[in-house]
């Protein structure tokens, strides 16, 4: 169940949308539990004050009282793994969208196409992540890391070296069966001694994937084609 909120100040506008997101959402079976707002602070109280949760978030930008651009940026300090779509007429704020990490960004006259690509992209990589983690075997513990958590894994020495929030841990197995073990597309090589989860990656800056904490991975020559093919089939166009 992806649960999904819709926020913009015209009420038919909103209407619109939650019309498009359960005819895509449905088309591709995926079941789904949708709240709208046509007030922003009203979202804003629900999910500081009241701890609502929400995997995916669409909101207008322009909207009277707190704008959009200010309510993705308190939402995500409340939910950080919140996938936002920004819905919007006003397309000068994309560069602006983009670096806030926004998942998609959609003009309000492409609704019918983008919209429902974007939710049924999103959507699908909630499911994805839904359950899935990495056990790690330590001296003296187990711990399970979830995917969504893990930032890349690099070779140490024979072993491998598994990053995520909050710290890291060492694997008694080559970097390949790490891979192999994952077994979900989200995970790719970068490099002959290091594994990025596409997850994580906020941009690709010259020869380097920038990460969401701002660590800088470099992509080897001969991967630099194939990361990008591979981040563009996972994640579609932006806009």
């Amino acid at each position: 169940m992806v649960k999904i909120a819709i926020c913009d100040d015209d009420a038919q506008a909103v209407a619109r949308q939650e019309a498009i997101v359960r005819q895509s959402l449905q088309k591709a079976g995926i079941q789904c539990a949708l709240t709208t707002y046509t007030q922003s602070g009203n979202l804003l109280a629900d999910l500081r004050d009241d701890c609502f949760f929400y995997d995916l978030i669409l909101l207008d930008i322009e909207m009277p009282g707190l704008d959009g651009m200010a309510l993705a940026r308190q939402a995500q300090t409340v939910l950080p793994h919140v996938r936002i779509v920004f819905v919007t007429s006003h397309t000068e704020y994309a560069i602006d969208a983009f670096e806030l990490s926004i998942f998609r960004y959609v003009p309000k006259d492409s609704l019918e196409t983008k919209l429902a690509a974007a939710v049924t992209d999103a959507a699908k990589l909630v499911e994805l992540e839904t359950g899935q983690s990495y056990v790690i075997a330590t001296a003296s513990r187990l711990e399970k890391i979830p995917y969504r958590d893990i930032a890349y894994i690099v070779r140490d020495g024979k072993n491998a070296r598994v990053v995520f929030s909050g710290g890291d841990a060492k694997v008694r197995k080559s970097l390949q069966q790490v891979f192999e073990e994952l077994g979900s597309p989200e995970f790719l090589f970068i490099d002959r001694g290091c594994i990025a989860n596409l997850l994580q990656i906020m941009k690709i800056e010259g020869g380097v994937a920038v990460l969401k904490d701002g660590t800088r991975l470099p992509i080897s020559r001969s991967h630099l084609q194939e990361v990008k093919r591979q981040i563009n089939l996972f994640w579609g166009a932006h806009i």
